[in-house]
């Protein structure tokens, strides 16, 4: 981590989700100046459970209503952007398609709109830095062992796959037809299977395992073999934040990459299945007798593996993971035990931000 961020004012999508919960303690140890912009935050989430509410000023706000988000932010303008606001299900995404396509593309459509007013007019030095966060699912599936890189063929089954892939045309097309003239630097960070404690989500499968191991209850599985890049959320968002910084300090601008999006995700050796990752967690819940079923009853297919090559963040960005698979599963787990355990969920984040960075 770096001084840049001392001082540096910074809005950011999405807060009060898993994501950015995450983010806006990994900004505010930095010294920014936060605020967040998002839907009000879940009962059960790591906003809520740490307190993050006298951490981030909030303003709560539908991403879809142009003109309350046009009121409510007159006058201010953020040196950088993490736009991390969507909806991010992909079962959700089956059961209700038309929101998922809404809140993932309309919603980023008034967003960069937005930002295009709040920068109009000022007379900035520095331009106004973008990042918004994807998915490893833009991607249109192939078989074999393929490793995706950013200039892959764009697409998705899914609703939620199939409307992140049009999002990043979407920015594609603002950044070509106005933002560049506009002194606004945009990129997108692409990155998926995340885990981390404090994320309650219905269908991930760490917070299923974790209420699995609590109530007692069965343990259900859709796809146990199908192989993913799991990493724990701080190394993508580490991977966000030194983006953001390259290009506001001109050592990597979006023009001079192959193209303007870039991959962040794990080391081969964490590429792993569903079951290999169920494995981990009964090594971690000796305790526990978790019964697993597999679910025969889902209706849409998944990608059997999936995997992204990094070698971009690697080389524009001097970006790596810092925690390989056990580390990550272990982590993650250890958040959830200490936690159920009495240990006060924003202290027990900032411990494992400090062995985060302790391992750069």
């Amino acid at each position: 981590m770096s001084s840049f961020w001392q001082g540096r004012s910074v809005l950011i999508t999405g807060h009060t989700g898993f994501k950015g919960a995450w983010l806006s303690l990994m900004l505010a140890r930095q010294g920014a100046k936060l605020r967040g912009l998002s839907l009000a935050p879940e009962e059960a989430s790591l906003f809520r459970a740490a307190r993050l509410h006298d951490l981030i000023p909030g303003d709560i706000c539908d991403l879809r209503d142009r003109a309350g988000l046009a009121a409510m932010f007159e006058g201010y303008r953020p040196d950088v952007v993490f736009h991390l606001a969507a909806q991010p299900l992909v079962r959700q995404s089956y059961v209700d398609p038309v929101a998922t396509w809404d809140s993932n593309v309309t919603g980023t459509l008034n967003m960069l709109e937005l930002l295009r007013s709040l920068n109009a007019g000022h007379q900035a030095a520095s331009p106004m830095i973008v990042v918004v966060a994807t998915t490893d699912k833009v991607y249109a599936p192939v078989s074999g062992r393929h490793a995706f890189v950013e200039g892959d063929q764009l697409g998705g089954h899914d609703p939620y796959s199939a409307s992140k892939a049009a999002t990043e045309l979407l920015v594609a097309s603002h950044r070509q037809s106005f933002l560049e003239q506009e002194n606004i630097r945009i990129a997108t960070a692409r990155a998926g299977n995340v885990i981390g404690g404090g994320d309650w989500a219905e269908d991930r499968i760490v917070p299923d395992i974790v209420r699995a191991v609590a109530s007692g209850e069965p343990l259900h599985l859709r796809y146990p073999q199908a192989v993913r890049p799991w990493q724990h959320v701080l190394d993508p968002l580490a991977g966000y934040m030194t983006l953001a910084e390259s290009m506001a300090q001109n050592t990597v601008d979006p023009s001079d990459m192959a193209l303007p999006s870039v991959n962040f995700g794990p080391g081969a050796e964490a590429e792993k299945s569903v079951a290999d990752l169920v494995d981990v967690a009964r090594q971690t819940y000796a305790d526990a007798a978790l019964d697993v079923r597999i679910d025969t009853a889902a209706t849409w297919s998944e990608t059997g593996r999936l995997c992204l090559s990094s070698a971009m963040a690697n080389q524009r960005l001097g970006w790596a993971p810092r925690w390989g698979f056990q580390d990550c599963v272990e982590k993650t787990l250890s958040w959830y035990a200490d936690v159920q355990r009495g240990a006060d969920p924003r202290t027990v984040s900032n411990q494992q931000i400090d062995q985060f960075e302790a391992a750069a």
